[in-house]
């Protein structure tokens, strides 16, 4: 099916590379696998070399019997400069793991070893899963590090949480279980791993999807806050189901006590202040921007530092203000050829026309809307039901699970896309590494209108 080409880090995840390797070529795809000197000590070429059928490189010096071809191929007449001919082959370049320290190499533009001249030389999409100790990973060096190369277009995996490889530890770290890399590694080539939905679902694949999940706090004292019932699942069933298609997606969670999936990077936040300020940060980057969590519409005043003491009150009384409309100041700020979803938890009769009335005001794409009032289904349950609206029309969708209510949300979305004259899929950057230009940064500096709904219970989002 495609040309890949897998960098091998030093590290214990190298083993899991064994078995990304093995997916890969079962799934039909032509594979070689480059080394760095570190990683053989961890894993031996000769392992590689029996699953892909052709030769393992690690130094720049070595000769490469294969003459730069990947299995399937013809060898050229002539010997050629072998990490050169095995990038420009190359329909995609995955380093698995990726340490710290290839990491730092990349952002800084290093080719000091066979497998950083090669990212340096490659033109093709660049996957890097991640694996190493929790403190490096957390470390601000490294957190820069990630943040430059997604900048430049490289497609970085979020690492794991759980046990790390020195005893007794736990933490993120961890490489993504090996069929979510394959699953990144085809996103990147445009390749569906795996069966979207119906009629646009492929107008997802290679796109950047930002969503907003759960519900947010505003603080009262330092103990206790307004808040909602939002549990987050609807905004995470979304974005496994963008991942699954082969979107780039990052969420952003606002107090969601659910595991967070391999591939898919998230921000945590807690205030409505903190969520608008990530999304910001976000949408600059972002193809679509599903806003499915539900931000508090008032908080109060000035919160207490402090814990306020029960003894001696008979009562407290809030004085509350208005919160930031993050959907609205999305919608004021996007860019050509963004896809805005706001979300609508409504209740009780009337639903549709609020609705309906938000996706004009606020110049959205479509609203999703669901009543609240509906036993099982909505806030904190394992059920959704909803309507989507659009200019065009409506389309109903009968109670399911909220997995597949997001499979249908992204249906829409995908056909929104198909159907929009210059809003497709965008090819990805060629790779993560230096380049002569900056970030775009045009989406970036708009300003917030003020917000005008009434009341702290009233939730837009499920």
């Amino acid at each position: 099916m495609a040309r890949v080409l897998f960098g091998v880090c030093g590290g214990i995840a190298a083993y899991k590379a064994v078995e990304v390797v093995r997916l890969a070529t079962a799934a039909g795809h032509s594979v070689r696998v480059v080394q760095t000197e570190s990683a053989e000590r961890f894993v031996g070429r000769a392992t590689f070399e029996a699953i892909t059928g052709a030769p393992v490189l690690v130094s720049e010096w070595e000769h490469d019997p294969a003459r730069g071809t990947y299995p399937g191929e013809r060898s050229s007449g002539h010997a050629p400069i072998s990490h050169l001919e095995l990038v420009r082959r190359a329909d995609a370049f995955a380093i698995v793991p990726a340490s710290a320290n290839t990491l730092a190499k990349l952002a800084a533009g290093l080719a000091d070893n066979l497998l950083t001249s090669a990212a340096l030389a490659s033109g093709a999409p660049l996957v890097l899963a991640p694996a190493m100790n929790d403190r490096m990973w957390s470390h601000p060096a490294t957190r820069a590090n990630v943040a430059t190369l997604r900048e430049r277009g490289a497609h970085v995996l979020e690492p794991g949480v759980g046990a790390l490889a020195s005893r007794g530890e736990w933490g993120a770290g961890r490489l993504p279980d090996p069929s979510v890399v394959l699953e990144a590694v085809e996103a990147a080539l445009g390749v569906a791993a795996r069966p979207g939905g119906g009629e646009g679902a492929g107008a997802i694949r290679g796109l950047r999807v930002l969503v907003t999940a759960g519900g947010t706090r505003e603080p009262i004292d330092a103990v206790r806050f307004v808040g909602n019932r939002s549990s987050g699942r609807m905004g995470f069933a979304l974005a496994e189901e963008a991942a699954r298609r082969g979107a780039e997606v990052v969420v952003v969670a606002a107090n969601v006590a659910l595991d967070r999936a391999p591939g898919i990077r998230h921000v945590e936040v807690s205030t409505a202040a903190e969520l608008a300020e990530a999304t910001r940060a976000e949408l600059a980057r972002a193809d679509v921007l599903l806003m499915a969590a539900a931000v508090a519409d008032f908080r109060p005043s000035a919160a207490e530092a402090g814990k306020i003491e029960k003894a001696g009150r008979h009562g407290l009384a809030l004085a509350l203000e208005p919160t930031e409309d993050v959907l609205a100041a999305a919608s004021s700020q996007r860019r050509e050829g963004q896809t805005i979803v706001g979300f609508a938890a409504e209740h009780g009769p009337g639903a549709l026309a609020r609705a309906r009335e938000k996706l004009d005001r606020k110049r959205l794409d479509a609203v999703v809307v669901n009543d609240v009032s509906g036993e099982g289904i909505g806030f904190d349950a394992l059920d959704n039901e909803v309507t989507i609206l659009t200019a065009a029309g409506e389309r109903g969708i009968p109670r399911a699970s909220k997995p597949e209510v997001a499979r249908a949300i992204l249906d829409a979305v995908g056909e929104l896309r198909a159907q929009t004259s210059g809003t497709g899929p965008q090819p990805p950057t060629a790779n993560g590494l230096p380049t002569d230009g900056p970030p775009d940064a045009s989406a970036s500096g708009a300003a917030t209108p003020p917000r005008t709904t009434a009341g702290p219970e009233v939730h837009e989002r499920p």
